[in-house]
């Protein structure tokens, strides 16, 4: 499907939502439209200068963006912009704008020609959880729905309801987003289950966007950096955004903050819907680390499920699932514990048996209450052994994350085991030293950079009793190096080929 839209169009909708602040035409300023603008389609939205021709409405988006990328751009044929700042060297025609971000939304919805409306959407937020909810919510609506739901989650990317395709980030930038929402419609899709991130509200990446459903899974520090939130007090007020702009909330009730949220729903007349071990509308009782029951209190009405997922915490993000999806569309009990069991997530709580006998336990935990959840179900499964956890900290972002890091291997950790994850640009000495920083002198730390070679000391290490947990690369086959992906043997391909040496 083709999908366009003109110059007056642009303007039009600039104007309505208080964002032009003036159309330049051959450095002639204007606010009104002038008549004497010849007809002009879009039939391209993009912020790549690599990515441009003649057809394209061009986005200078970002805080490293350049002056030469526009130049790129129009030497691609690109006739018109749309900037917070003018650029007036160059002869494109540039609508200025005082917000780029929300103008990229705002435009991205009328060009696609609001996907959103013609798609039920649950949207889900938390500091962990977020893949692993997505995932029951979109295998729960599945198996009540057929192939008409689709998945935006920092794993994968389903537009049709069958076919996977990685993804990069958690929640799309929005001319991104509403071009996947627009292919989800032309593959007939009625539902859209997506994570929500921080930086999604931070950076308005789903700007004017309502969900039928929101979930809000729980609450950590995570994410404070100077690029992404300067405090926890803004990382916490961006996950809030989500209550104000759901028509209905399933929340988390045992977790830090949940009275703020609860005051948040009732001032912004969000009906909201608990769950929780201690209390909630609905009760989680775990009955092993597969197996729990759900029991809703106005009614006493108990069911069972079991999930081939490990880990007590997943029946908080199980039961999150169950309540939006039931939202949205009847699921019977029957129906639910299929679905349920047959989820599994790539590179979460993926177990593996050594040859001696001990455990190893490959997961995306990167933050403290991460670390603290796959720990905990790890003590749980090798009570009399020894926790050896191998695990590192992204760099330049998150920087919060490295003494929380350290934190959790002081408190659940024998041997801990520090290494690369994603370096980017910063030396994994300078985050190594960071996480140690905050560890006790006698705790046992090695200091591997070589992440294969981290991952070798701890499987060398473990006895039949042990447990070993790789922590925060999951199923990744690329490691962040030098501002480049560099390839990499994941974490669970390199078990997989140790299991097999024998």
């Amino acid at each position: 499907m083709t999908y366009h839209i003109s110059l007056a169009e642009i303007h039009q909708l600039l104007l309505e939502n208080h964002l032009l602040k003036e159309l330049i035409v051959d450095k002639n300023w204007y606010y009104t439209y002038p008549e004497t603008l010849p007809t002009k389609e879009f039939t391209q939205l993009s912020y790549d200068s690599r990515v441009a021709d003649g057809q394209t409405l061009f986005f200078c988006k970002g805080l490293n963006f350049k002056a030469e990328f526009l130049a790129q751009a129009t030497t691609l044929g690109v006739q018109a912009y749309v900037s917070e700042v003018y650029y007036e060297e160059n002869t494109a025609i540039a609508f200025i704008v005082t917000d780029i971000r929300a103008a990229m939304a705002i435009l991205a919805q009328h060009f696609y020609q609001y996907p959103q409306d013609r798609l039920v959407k649950i949207a889900i937020t938390g500091t962990k959880g977020k893949t692993t909810t997505a995932y029951f919510t979109h295998q729960l609506l599945s198996a009540a729905l057929g192939e008409r739901v689709a998945l935006f989650s920092s794993e994968e990317t389903i537009l049709d309801g069958k076919t996977r395709q990685s993804s990069s980030l958690s929640t799309p930038e929005a001319l991104v987003l509403y071009e996947q929402m627009a292919k989800a419609v032309e593959n007939n899709v009625t539902h859209l289950v997506m994570e929500v991130s921080s930086q999604a509200y931070k950076t308005k990446r789903v700007y004017g966007l309502t969900f039928e459903v929101g979930i809000f899974l729980n609450i950590g520090h995570d994410h404070i950096s100077p690029i992404e939130h300067p405090t926890f007090e803004d990382y916490l007020y961006c996950k809030r955004q989500l209550i104000m702009h759901s028509q209905q909330m399933i929340v988390h009730q045992d977790i830090p903050y949940f009275d703020l949220l609860a005051q948040t729903c009732q001032q912004a007349q969000v009906a909201m819907l608990t769950f929780g071990v201690k209390q909630g509308d609905y009760r989680i009782t775990g009955n092993s680390q597969h197996s729990f029951q759900l029991q809703r209190q106005q009614t006493s009405t108990i069911e069972s499920f079991e999930l081939a997922l490990l880990g007590t915490f997943n029946f908080d993000n199980a039961t999150a699932a169950l309540l939006a999806a039931r939202s949205v569309c009847p699921i019977d009990t029957l129906t639910a514990q299929k679905a349920l069991k047959q989820t599994v997530v790539p590179g979460r709580m993926n177990l593996f048996h050594l040859p001696n006998g001990a455990v190893v336990l490959v997961d995306y935990a990167h933050n403290y209450l991460s670390l603290q959840a796959v720990s905990q179900c790890a003590r749980q499964l090798r009570p009399s052994g020894q926790l050896i956890i191998v695990t590192g900290s992204a760099g330049g972002k998150a920087l919060s994350r490295r003494p929380d890091i350290g934190r959790a291997l002081t408190e659940f950790a024998d041997i801990a085991i520090l290494t690369a994850d994603d370096p980017n640009f910063e030396e994994v000495s300078d985050i190594i030293a960071e996480i140690k920083a905050v560890m006790p002198a006698n705790q046992i730390v090695y200091e591997i950079e070589d992440r294969h070679e981290a991952i070798t000391k701890a499987l060398s290490l473990a006895n039949s009793e042990d447990v070993v947990i790789l922590a925060g690369k999951g199923n990744e086959q690329t490691m962040k190096i030098k501002g480049k992906a560099v390839p990499y043997q994941s974490d669970i391909q390199f078990v997989q080929h140790w299991q097999q040496k024998g």
